[in-house]
């Protein structure tokens, strides 16, 4: 079988052909995202001109969760809620990730690859755990 460039007086497809091409397949990327900003502004903008607006003294009163608000504006919340919620984004992160790693794991010439990571991540894990454990922080007092 003869090739395209071996032929007398054919040549390769120039910079300029090759660059529309590239861009050229970014243009449905492109169009989707016009049309997504699109839908967004006439969604809002519908919103804002058929919804009714009577401002009231109690619709412009603070709102808090269906309580009127009472005292100070500054509360005092407890940093290991937040050190809690951490550490659990962090295993909900190491059970998403354990999922791909066992299919992965079970394809013929990656087990000693994927096992090897597996344990270099979850070391990661455990330096974070111990970290946190040796700080106090999983001690609820």
């Amino acid at each position: 079988m003869t090739d395209v460039a071996d032929l007398p007086g054919a040549e390769l497809p120039g910079p300029a052909v090759l660059a529309s091409d590239y861009f050229h397949s970014y243009s449905g990327v492109g169009l989707l995202a016009v049309v997504g900003v699109l839908f967004v502004a006439v969604a809002f903008g519908a919103g804002r001109l058929l919804r009714p607006v009577v401002p009231t003294p109690e619709k412009l009163l603070t709102y808090e969760c269906g309580v009127d608000p009472v005292g100070e504006g500054w509360a005092h919340t407890q940093v290991r809620y937040y050190v809690y919620a951490f550490l659990y984004v962090i295993f909900a992160v190491d059970s998403i990730f354990l999922f791909p790693w066992a299919t992965v794991f079970a394809a013929p010439g990656y087990g000693a690859t994927t096992l090897v990571e597996m344990f270099i991540f979850l070391g990661f894990l455990a330096v974070g755990l111990l970290y946190a454990w040796k700080k106090g922080v999983l001690e609820w007092t």
